[in-house]
């Protein structure tokens, strides 16, 4: 990857809409102010994002929301907080998972945003949005707009700029909605045997903050108000229902499993060291070792550290999918190949990990196979600008360089470079047939930044 310290997680633009229709849906809907500089980044990682749909499964199925379609993703933010601007994902800062404790208090997390996608919360914001664009300018403005005008599943991006009064109050609950979550909540973790401690320590872990001062709260805190009477509530429903809930080793698994790869890749190889050994779970270990070793430029102590865990779990895919990544950015695309081969049998159907097959079949060479991966990868998931890419320059090296414009042109879109958009729009409209999907592609991406430069003026 070329993203600063973080190996293997790839950090993505995040002011962009999932496809290109989408995005003219959202031009046409409301005027975008200009972007900010800085935009906050998700973390993409096929292991991270695997463990957070075991751990959210039960509880969007208790929700009554689709279990396939709801996605839980990892915000690149430590700071402690989690949101929903759709209803079809849950963004939750890296922060907060790893400052919560237990699975079941990362699930009351997510269980409480799965309430406001239940409860219809969301749809008050399609109004919020004009007075929040009165006090800043939104990041993520286009994101923002498609997921108003209920276009939930291409509302592919996370408001940037965190700080800003003009988010907050986008993403802000009142009081009525946070007692409502947590009454939701609270029933969802019941009927799928978590524990409810987890929500009262989540709370409990607010205690004091409403006498901070605005500047020293948590975002979570500043966009989902707190009050001890919430707090009392959360123990009421402990007392009154007890902790019937059986201990889950499933969760647990994955909790740590999540909390470990986060770590590893966010933190100094050095503080892994010191800390990895108090897994108890020896194949976590191993992979937290490798990813440290892995920073550190040790190619030889990270595949022995890695094979140690595929010892153990040899036919889990992400492992597979984390060897091919230490050894292609090493330059062992070969063996890369191989390994990414054996995370795709094993996981066929997962876009990440599809994506980094494609990634190394396109260093080997390979690039018409690398097309087809890559397409296939695209069909699953349209958020993963490094994706886009990879299928631009699949497209350039076997000679179709009009698709290549047009997938170009569309991850420009996505990142709101409406300019550079725009100019491989009109490449692409000159080099393919009129009328065939490609050229109507990049009719929309042009007609999408024709409009927002108009705006901008």
């Amino acid at each position: 990857m070329t993203i600063s310290h973080v190996a293997i997680m790839a950090f993505e633009r995040v002011s962009r809409l999932a496809s290109i229709p989408a995005l003219i849906l959202a031009t046409a809907a409301w005027l975008v102010t200009a972007l900010p500089a800085a935009a906050v980044g998700l973390l993409r990682d096929p292991d991270i994002e695997h463990g957070l749909r075991e751990l959210a499964f039960p509880i969007l199925r208790a929700a009554g929301l689709n279990t396939n379609r709801v996605k839980v993703l990892v915000v690149n933010d430590s700071s402690f907080n989690a949101f929903v601007i759709d209803y079809n994902t849950i963004f939750i800062n890296y922060g907060l998972i790893l400052q919560v404790e237990r699975a079941d208090m990362l699930q009351a997390v997510i269980a409480h945003e799965a309430a406001h996608i239940a409860n219809g919360h969301l749809a008050r914001r399609a109004a919020n949005f004009q007075s929040a664009q009165r006090f800043a300018t939104l990041g993520t403005a286009l994101a923002i707009v498609a997921a108003a005008a209920g276009a939930g599943e291409a509302a592919g991006g996370i408001a940037a700029g965190t700080s800003s009064s003009a988010l907050r109050s986008f993403l802000s609950h009142t009081r009525a909605e946070e007692s409502s979550a947590d009454q939701s909540a609270a029933s969802y973790l019941r009927w799928a045997d978590i524990s409810p401690k987890g929500m009262v320590d989540l709370q409990r872990s607010f205690a004091g903050q409403e006498l901070l001062s605005h500047s020293l709260q948590d975002p979570y805190m500043r966009t989902h108000p707190m009050s001890r009477d919430r707090l009392r509530a959360a123990e009421a429903f402990l007392k009154a229902n007890g902790d019937p809930s059986p201990p889950n080793p499933n969760a647990d698994y994955w909790f740590a499993r999540v909390k470990g790869k986060l770590s590893a890749f966010t933190r100094a190889p050095s503080w892994t060291f010191r800390r990895a050994p108090e897994e108890k779970e020896r194949d976590i270990r191993l992979m937290r070792e490798a990813a440290a070793h892995h920073q550190n430029r040790n190619l030889e102590k990270s595949l022995a550290a890695i094979n140690g865990a595929l010892e153990i779990r040899p036919d889990d895919p992400f492992y597979h999918e984390l060897k091919g990544q230490i050894l292609l950015e090493n330059r062992r695309v070969e063996q890369a190949v191989a390994a990414y081969k054996r995370a795709v049998e094993l996981a066929p159907r997962d876009s990440l990990i599809l994506a980094g097959y494609g990634r190394a079949l396109l260093g080997a060479g390979r690039a018409k196979e690398a097309l087809e991966v890559l397409e296939a990868a695209r069909a699953r998931d349209y958020r993963n600008a490094r994706l886009m890419q990879d299928l631009g320059l699949a497209y350039a090296q076997t000679g179709n360089n009009g698709m290549a414009s047009v997938v170009t042109a569309e991850r420009y879109a996505m990142q709101a470079r409406f300019a550079d958009a725009g100019i491989h729009a009109k490449r692409a409209i000159g080099l393919l047939p009129e009328g065939s999907p490609g050229w109507q592609r990049a009719q929309d991406v042009l007609i999408a930044s024709e409009r927002m430069q108009k705006r901008k003026r």
